[in-house]
């Protein structure tokens, strides 16, 4: 393993939409390098999403760096089936070097190049793209640990159908993206369905004609820096609810039986929830999210004198929302005939086996500037808002990956 001809110019870590696309570029570059994959490719995608799982980008945009979309419905979307298929045939047409069932146990540095230990043996190379994803592992609340043995928890990630849960009512924790969708899942399949809200944004599925994400790309919404979110917003937000093929709000939800409530705040033994007192906040934040996003969509379509119609009311948006007679301070899980939590509470990244000196910070996430790492030849693809708004979705791969091949290429 001394031997110069034994050291990659650079492996990835990852056979997702982010490792793949750097992958093509490396291949472009003719850099020898190979695709680390501890199951299959897209193995995330197939394991950590439930079955009626759609992607919320359009097929249009739905595309891997070199292609683009030329079927007969570009404004559909994929199942997660489909997408999975989409990115097989990517890395089979373009004869990227994937070696499944490779789990990574271990990434250090060793006389000038890293060095990764891998369920297959070990390999080296000059430079190492870490893109096993930073939404990956779910984080649950402590109150998870106060609820009594009888409540059957799950993650989102684990969920795949209401058919798969006791028979009972359900509690969704958290009305982000996942929340939103399985509360709305669940409630149309016939399930008694409570929902602790939070403070999240959402979108309109389309809005003046064409769809959302479409307008978002056009007008520079998603170019927007990191930098500039963090001080918009104080923080990084969760991403805006969007419904893969119409509008869901809060109000749409609580329309369609959806019992909501504040936020979850904690756990009494014996299965009693406390919750905030900040349901009507949590509905007005969405609100004022979909009404901000609309007037920048409102102001690009006039400064660029675009011909597009005036907006048609969302049913999800003008729907009256069936607020609780009183304000829900407390629950009973027994009393409500609740058997199962659904926890959609966020998701962190793995990167345990990265045991590089001050790659990660004090929470064990990576340390970067728009996906370059603070070591030399250390690279992260695909993180969320790793540069701007755009970075997480699978838009950002088609500037994202030749920029850090670009990177690699130079250092190598």
């Amino acid at each position: 393993m001394n031997d110069s001809a034994d050291v990659l110019d650079a492996v990835v870590v990852g056979a997702g939409w982010a490792g793949l696309g750097v992958s093509y570029w490396l291949a472009r570059k003719g850099l020898r390098h190979t695709v680390l994959e501890r199951g299959r490719i897209g193995e995330t995608w197939r394991t950590q999403r439930w079955a009626s799982f759609h992607m919320n980008s359009p097929n249009v945009q739905t595309v891997m760096p070199g292609d683009r979309y030329e079927g007969p419905d570009p404004y559909g979307v994929l199942t997660r089936d489909q997408f999975v298929a989409l990115l097989e045939d990517f890395a089979g047409r373009n004869g990227l070097p994937i070696q499944a069932d490779t789990a990574v146990s271990e990434l250090v540095q060793e006389n000038g190049a890293y060095r990764l230990t891998t369920s297959q043996g070990v390999l080296r190379a000059r430079n190492v793209v870490v893109a096993s994803g930073n939404l990956n592992c779910p984080v649950r609340p402590i109150a998870s640990d106060g609820l009594p043995p009888y409540i059957y928890q799950i993650d989102a990630s684990g969920y795949r159908s209401a058919a798969d849960l006791p028979g009972g009512a359900v509690l969704v924790v958290g009305s982000g993206q996942s929340g939103a969708q399985i509360a709305e899942e669940l409630a149309q399949a016939g399930r008694t369905v409570f929902l602790a809200t939070s403070r999240v944004g959402r979108l309109p599925r389309r809005y003046r004609g064409r769809d959302v994400m479409i307008w978002l790309e056009e007008s520079g919404f998603l170019d927007v820096r990191r930098e500039e979110v963090i001080r918009l917003a104080g923080r990084i937000p969760a991403r805006g609810v969007l419904g893969s093929e119409h509008t869901i709000s809060l109000q749409s939800l609580s329309a369609q039986g959806v019992v909501l409530l504040g936020r979850l705040t904690g756990a009494a033994n014996g299965g009693r929830l406390t919750l905030a007192d900040d349901l009507e906040a949590n509905v007005r934040f969405g609100d004022q999210a979909s009404d901000n996003v609309k007037r920048h969509i409102d102001d690009c379509i006039s400064q660029a004198r675009i011909d597009a119609p005036v907006s048609d009311p969302d049913p999800a948006e003008t729907v009256a929302w069936r607020r609780p007679d009183t304000f829900i301070g407390s629950l009973d899980l027994s009393g409500s005939d609740i058997t199962s939590v659904v926890w959609c509470t966020g998701f962190k990244g793995d990167f345990s086996y990265v045991r590089l000196a001050d790659a990660l910070d004090a929470a064990g996430q990576p340390v970067h500037t728009d996906g370059v790492g603070v070591l030399p030849g250390l690279y992260f693809a695909g993180l969320d808002f790793a540069s701007t708004r755009k970075s997480g979705i699978i838009l950002a791969i088609a500037e994202e990956a030749p920029r850090l091949v670009e990177h690699i290429a130079r250092h190598s």
